[in-house]
């Protein structure tokens, strides 16, 4: 459960658009929380917590940063966007991996429900 929830949390930038965070911020959508520096940090964050969810530390940290990190990698793998800031917060530089063979997601529930949502 933790390694699916790891998975998702990078995702949780797209509430900026709410708040008006521009897609190329650094905080924008496929910014800081899709970068591999954000999945280390949120791998140190969970293995503090290794003990509540009765594995180790080491463990806890190795799958929730691949966990993290596989989403970012997955999201370079898509047909849109502006790619991922993998190195971010020390470059905002967005990139995409050669193989884009994954058909971009719409981002708001609507669209997403939409028949371009569905297929």
């Amino acid at each position: 459960m933790v390694a699916c929830m790891a998975s998702a949390v990078p995702d949780l930038d797209s509430l900026g658009f709410m708040a008006g965070v521009p897609y190329s911020s650094p905080l924008g959508h496929r910014g800081f929380t899709h970068s591999l520096f954000f999945a280390f940090l949120l791998a140190l964050l969970a293995a503090a917590f290794a003990r509540w969810v009765g594995a180790s530390a080491w463990l806890v940290l190795v799958v929730v940063l691949i966990s993290t990190a596989s989403h970012g990698l997955l999201d370079a793998m898509t047909t849109g966007g502006m790619g991922v800031a993998f190195f971010s917060p020390f470059s905002n530089a967005r990139y995409f991996l050669p193989w884009r063979v994954i058909l971009v997601s719409p981002i708001s529930v609507t669209r997403f429900l939409s028949a371009r949502g569905i297929a």
